[in-house]
């Protein structure tokens, strides 16, 4: 049998199917449908059966009995409104921890923000330094471009004079990139190209030296050039690499090639002065180009703050 303190925590009503408003006949009519079905005599293997059977008894004694059934309604009374206490309380709490959890976010949402705008506002800083340097610096190359054509044009006015060798040249003056043209038989539908693509041409010649550049014909088969980083690196794949087997390759100086390479080559001032006029023009023009670019870049940076300005505005 239940204690008194087990009993005043169930909810008698509950226990026997009825509301609390339930009147004295219905409590015991509800008690006979309950007991008969819990009735030990009716579940001998079920001991659950009579524990239950016993608490309809119980319930039944308190609910018949004004003073017994008046008591136990405050108890069950205060009970309920302690626990609608506590849930309003706990609605409270979890409301309180939303709303602290929320201020979190948007102050780490803001602390965010703010390293986000000192994090741009650097930025802009470095870029606006940069293109102020890049200015600076376009004016100051342009500056020593314009010296070295000018002793450039000096040495190439007293080389045609005086049938000066090219190798007395100022040495960014004769910094000529080595390159070979590279030859084959290869039938035009041949899809292979010969067995030779810039990947078979780079093992093949990377071991006399540093490549620069390897530039594979897409329009003629069985043609490419190749640009070496050293004159010596172009010398020794010029003379010594045959290609695959089959399909030999046939290998002739481009530019760069040494003026003693070619020994049958007629060395007479005429053909000197040709060569360094080629070369003095060939790098006035690359240096002319490399300015552009700068001033083109410079420009089209220096647009894009305009844009970005009116933008803002």
């Amino acid at each position: 049998m239940a204690s008194t303190k087990e009993l005043l925590q169930m909810d008698l009503y509950a226990l026997l199917g009825v509301e609390g408003t339930a009147t004295e006949k219905e409590v015991k009519k509800a008690y006979r449908q309950k007991a008969l079905t819990c009735h030990p005599d009716k579940n001998p293997d079920n001991p659950k059966a009579a524990e239950l059977f016993h608490q309809l008894s119980q319930a039944l004694e308190v609910l018949t009995d004004a003073a017994a059934r008046a008591a136990y309604d405050k108890v069950r009374a205060a009970k309920k409104q302690a626990e609608e206490r506590n849930r309003r309380l706990d609605d409270k709490r979890k409301k309180i921890k939303l709303d602290l959890e929320a201020r979190e976010r948007q102050a780490e949402a803001e602390a965010q923000k703010r390293e986000e705008f000192n994090i741009t506002r650097t930025l802009e800083e470095e870029i606006t330094r940069l293109r102020e340097e890049g200015s600076r610096q376009l004016q100051e190359e342009q500056r020593l471009i314009q010296e070295q054509i000018q002793k450039e044009r000096e040495w190439r006015l007293n080389a045609q004079s005086t049938h000066a060798d090219f190798s007395s040249a100022p040495q960014d003056y004769r910094k000529v990139t080595p390159k070979l043209k590279l030859k084959w038989k290869c039938k035009k539908d041949d899809d292979t190209n010969g067995g030779y693509s810039q990947e078979v041409l780079q093992g093949l010649l990377q071991k006399y030296g540093d490549i620069l550049n390897i530039i594979v014909s897409s329009k003629k088969k069985g043609s490419a050039v190749v640009e070496f980083a050293t004159v010596r690196a172009a010398e020794l794949a010029c003379k010594n690499e045959s290609g695959l087997t089959g399909t030999p390759l046939k290998i002739t100086w481009l530019e760069g090639q040494p003026a003693n390479t070619d020994p049958t080559a007629p060395n007479n001032s005429s053909q000197n002065s040709l060569s360094t006029e080629r070369d003095y023009e060939s790098l006035v023009l690359m240096r002319m180009r490399q300015a552009a670019e700068r001033q083109k870049l410079i420009e089209q940076m220096q647009q894009e703050d305009e844009e970005e300005e009116t933008v803002k505005t």
